[in-house]
């Protein structure tokens, strides 16, 4: 983890992506959340699913799951 770093976001391939299989779940970390909203946007343009939320100890803690994800992420959909 990169000093400073603030927000992450753990991606990996759809489960069902038979192409994949060999793929294993990653995390990044980011200093802004826009800079993680962006790769989110990213991860999901790939048909991947993604997780996110804030590092240990930034308060207030947020944790974004997969069925939020793309409405967190999305300033169209209001993130």
């Amino acid at each position: 983890m990169a000093h400073g770093d603030i927000w992450y976001v753990t991606f990996g391939p759809d489960k069902t992506d038979e192409d994949a299989t060999s793929m294993v779940r990653t995390t990044r970390t980011f200093k802004a959340e826009v800079d993680a909203k962006l790769f989110a946007m990213q991860i999901l343009a790939k048909g991947w699913i993604a997780s996110a939320g804030t590092l240990n100890p930034h308060q207030p803690k947020q944790v974004i799951g997969p069925s939020q994800i793309e409405h967190w992420a999305d300033p169209g959909l209001g993130g």
